[in-house]
């Protein structure tokens, strides 16, 4: 019996070589402990042609965190200066701390035809969507429903009573923006939600407008016919 030919991974999205893509920026968000932050992760686990924006901010680490890993630490001062120069696509203010994605690397990232993915708020998402329209991709993250959100917030063990009050006192304002985003996901089961991400992701990177040499493929094609 002959020996089965190996299967390609099936998270492997195949683009024909010869066409040259312009890559996408991917924004997830939602309420804090709607699950973003671990899907933004599964997401990067299989597929190899995205990668996280890291951030800079100004509030202080949590435990496990890297600087430059999870985010770029900052203080106050070098965060405003960023601003000045323009070197932020992207800034907000989110529970008394600042929050920005640096504007060279990403741009040079998409120009390369590889793909950047944002686990960042509304705010952020509507400064991105105004800066590059044609290049952003948004994905608002629902929990199941408010209560598993609560139980989900007070289980953080390194966030306070008065923190947790806070978020929930917040959610209800950002998921109203829920409907500026181009896809929804109710954030029921991980799997179920981590294939999604993935499945919009795909159909995403196959739009025509993103294929920047299709047109010289198909000429050479209609050439040789």
């Amino acid at each position: 019996m002959s020996a089965e030919t190996p299967k390609k991974p099936e998270n492997i999205v195949i683009i024909e070589p010869h066409i040259a893509r312009r890559g996408l920026l991917y924004i997830i968000s939602s309420p804090s402990g709607a699950g973003k932050t671990t899907l933004a992760r599964r997401l990067l686990a299989v597929d190899s042609n995205i990668e996280m924006s890291v951030s800079v901010t100004t509030r202080a680490p949590r435990p496990g965190e890297r600087d430059g890993v999870d985010y770029h630490f900052v203080d106050r001062d070098k965060f405003e200066m960023m601003k000045s120069r323009g070197e932020l696509l992207e800034w907000a203010r989110v529970f008394d701390n600042h929050y920005g994605t640096p504007r060279a690397l990403v741009e040079d990232t998409i120009h390369a035809g590889k793909d950047v993915l944002f686990d960042i708020d509304w705010q952020g998402a509507q400064q991105l969507s105004e800066k590059l329209p044609n290049d952003v991709v948004r994905v608002f993250v629902l929990p199941p429903s408010g209560g598993v959100l609560e139980d989900r917030l007070k289980s953080r063990a390194q966030d306070s009573a008065e923190t947790v009050a806070r978020r929930m006192a917040a959610a209800s304002s950002e998921i109203s923006h829920w409907p500026e985003y181009d896809y929804v996901i109710v954030n029921t089961e991980l799997e179920r939600s981590v294939a999604a991400a993935h499945a919009i992701l795909t159909a995403e990177r196959l739009k025509r407008a993103r294929l920047l040499g299709l047109s010289d493929f198909v000429r050479d094609m209609q050439a040789v016919l």
